[in-house]
């Protein structure tokens, strides 16, 4: 199978054979990623400094 072969079947693939979602739903699904990943990040941050403190605080101790 030739490479040009593969992406014109593959093109053909994806414009005929799969559903894509609505316009509007894709910016609402990025919308919804894009908060959680805020929100997870902040989260990841917050439980970091903790740990960080209590480590300084551990380590400050001998």
């Amino acid at each position: 199978m030739s490479i040009v072969k593969y992406i014109k079947e593959s093109f053909e693939e994806l414009s005929t054979e799969v559903t894509w979602i609505s316009w509007s739903e894709a910016q609402k699904s990025t919308v919804t990623v894009a908060l959680f990943t805020v929100i997870f990040s902040i989260a990841v941050f917050i439980v970091d400094k903790v740990f960080q403190n209590l480590l300084e605080n551990y380590f400050n101790l001998f």
